[in-house]
């Protein structure tokens, strides 16, 4: 069982919608870097049934994300405001080499300083 940078995501999404005991196990094995030994003796079970519920709850992560969609929205948005952020640049230097509009600038820079905020 690799591990993965997805669940990870999808666990800082969805993890509250996990049983207090799964929220425990992934955080064991992601955050911590715990073994499924290491864990499976913390938590006095097999090293299988931690290996079974972490299979189970990463499962439940990917079922969330199915019907929720939330991460994918997530990088939809940030990847459209980046565009966003590019565009302004072309914009700016467009206005600079051609009208000088100060009005354009100006709207320009509000809506960068709002992608920005926005992807923070």
């Amino acid at each position: 069982m690799a591990k993965d940078l997805e669940v990870t995501m999808l666990f800082d999404i969805y993890g509250e919608m996990l049983t207090e005991k799964q929220q425990s196990f992934i955080t064991y094995y992601y955050d911590d870097d715990l073994s499924l030994a290491e864990i499976a003796e913390n938590e006095g079970i097999t090293r299988q049934g931690v290996r079974d519920a972490i299979k189970r709850a990463e499962n439940q992560l990917y079922d969330f994300e199915a019907h929720l969609g939330l991460k994918k929205r997530f990088e939809e948005t940030r990847n459209g405001l980046s565009e966003i952020s590019e565009l302004c640049e072309v914009i700016k230097e467009i206005n600079l080499n051609t009208v000088l509009s100060r009005e354009i600038n100006d709207a320009v820079t509000r809506i960068n300083t709002i992608a920005s905020m926005l992807s923070e």
